[in-house]
């Protein structure tokens, strides 16, 4: 559209000096489409979003069925809307008994800001507990809990009583005491490098929270829907959080996040006084029935086992001197290389070949890959062998 490019860096508040600013004509499948009539390989899914793809047909016809239904009719909580019923429902009957019970928001940070009011007004107490390169939003809480000080730093004070550990280390626990309302964690740490938990100190943290009577909370934001081969990471482990947050993925496109947690944690939440969380725009029925339709096809879909299988390829073929690791576990992987120079050279070059591939000096050695789980294997190999070869052209 004319004057578009100019509007966006004269009228459109930036984040960057130099944004990537690919002008979007449309996006399908695993493509994002330009203006310039470039077409490139969407390897992110725009950051763990969109894990059937761009538009995909069912979540598309669920968006204007509801529009021709109505949209926002009033505060979230109120009303009884069948696209929240829905999708809360189906939500439960995938999860275990004691996370029955969503309270639905608009994104990420508001579903850990949820998380974190939640466990204070339930345990009566005032410290958290997080961890070394945790990453759980932008806004004030979650920005609080998160354990990395370059997003930390320009924006102290924040929230008092936050204890920070160092990740997979289970020495460090006693550190969670009854006067801790919650511990919060990534089962696998995303911005902070693609980072698994270990399985015995997941199950050690568990189990400190049950002595202490400190609620857990799982950020599995960016880890849930299918993006580690099961629905949720958590699964992985066999260890059960007390309430589990998500987002991104979780709308098929559409803005979307929940808190889940028991009815009897959350029953917290209606009283004293009645109506002390609330949000405007929370479980929004279009999102809701997006979101709906969007797990309804991850369930039919066999997606866990595509998952897999693109971590298979992955393995199979990025291999190369100057590979020093690829971390994660099913579309969730982290390809860590010697320097960031070789990092950004590769980024740059498979672009320039139309791979979209995440990388930011907050991860200056470390390429993120997340593809849409509806990448076929052909797409798959061809993308991750552009990246292979590109290591090797500038090692």
């Amino acid at each position: 559209m004319p004057g578009s490019r100019e509007d966006f860096f004269r009228y459109v508040a930036q984040t960057s000096e130099q944004p990537m600013a690919l002008e979007v004509e449309r996006a399908e499948g695993c493509y994002i489409y330009t203006t310039d009539g470039k077409r490139y390989v969407d390897l992110i899914s725009g950051i763990a979003v969109s894990s059937l793809g761009h538009r995909h047909p069912a979540v598309v016809k669920a968006v204007r069925e509801q529009l021709d239904r109505h949209m926002h009719v009033m505060v979230y909580g109120e009303f009884i809307q069948k696209p929240q019923s829905d999708l809360a429902a189906l939500l439960a009957a995938n999860l275990p008994d004691t996370l029955s019970q969503a309270y639905f928001v608009n994104s990420g940070t508001e579903a850990v800001e949820g998380a974190l009011k939640l466990a204070k007004k339930r345990t009566g107490r005032s410290g958290f507990v997080s961890f070394t390169n945790s990453y759980h939003g932008d806004s004030h809480g979650s920005l609080s809990v998160t354990g990395r000080d370059i997003y930390r730093d320009p924006y102290k004070p924040l929230l008092p009583n936050v204890t920070f550990l160092e990740f997979n280390n289970a020495g460090l626990l006693s550190q969670i005491t009854r006067k801790t309302a919650a511990v919060i964690l990534e089962p696998i740490q995303g911005e902070g490098g693609i980072i698994p938990a270990e399985n015995r100190w997941l199950q050690a943290v568990r189990k400190r929270c049950d002595e202490t009577g400190a609620l857990l909370i799982f950020d599995e934001i960016q880890s849930g829907f299918f993006r580690t081969g099961r629905l949720f990471a958590f699964e992985h482990y066999g260890v059960l959080p007390d309430i589990l947050c998500l987002a991104k993925a979780m709308g098929g496109g559409m803005p979307m996040g929940a808190f889940v947690s028991s009815p009897e944690i959350l029953s917290v939440l209606k009283k004293d006084p009645p109506l002390n969380h609330v949000t405007t725009f929370g479980g929004h029925p279009v999102c809701c029935a997006a979101a709906h339709a969007n797990l309804k096809t991850l369930l039919a879909g066999n997606y866990g086992l595509k998952a897999e299988k693109i971590e298979s390829i992955a393995r199979e073929i990025l291999q190369a001197d100057k590979i020093l690791e690829l971390r994660g576990k099913g579309a969730m992987l982290g390809l860590q290389l010697e320097s960031s120079q070789l990092t950004e050279q590769v980024v740059e070059h498979c672009f320039q070949h139309g791979l979209i591939l995440g990388w930011t000096l907050h991860s200056n050695t470390l390429i993120r890959i997340a593809p849409p789980l509806i990448i076929g294997e052909d797409l798959a190999r061809k993308s991750f062998q552009t990246i292979r070869d590109a290591v090797i052209r500038f090692s």
